[in-house]
């Protein structure tokens, strides 16, 4: 179980950190033709996504290589299933139903890691 936990959690904090430090560092411009979205939302609100990204990264990789507060993973990893259930709904408002695979992707993924984080930790 703890290997597993660490690959789905490792290949996670992997796509979220370059899509969270894209949101947070590029213009909506530079977004637009990798994430179409963007146009439709306000930049702050890209910009909080982003930084929630990020610190969800954190939150599924120190609290259990510290052993400080290891709920903390279980909850980031919900996160991330909620936040693709939201990306999901906004691809689907928009007619990108070839979009969704993606977030099926991670949403089946952060549902498995936090089903991981509450067997393990």
């Amino acid at each position: 179980m703890v290997v597993a936990y660490w690959i789905v959690a490792a290949l996670l904090a992997l796509f979220y950190l370059y899509a969270g430090g894209k949101k947070v560092a590029q213009s909506q411009e530079r977004l637009l033709p990798m994430m179409g979205w963007v146009d439709t939302v306000p930049m702050p609100l890209v910009r909080t996504i982003g930084v929630l990204e990020l610190l969800g990264v954190a939150g599924l990789v120190l609290p259990p290589l510290t052993g400080i507060a290891p709920w903390l993973a279980v909850a980031a990893a919900t996160g991330f299933a909620l936040l693709q259930v939201g990306g999901t709904i906004v691809h689907l408002s928009r007619g990108e139903t070839r979009q969704i695979g993606l977030n099926l992707v991670l949403l089946v993924a952060a549902a498995v890691l936090a089903w991981l984080g509450t067997v393990w930790l």
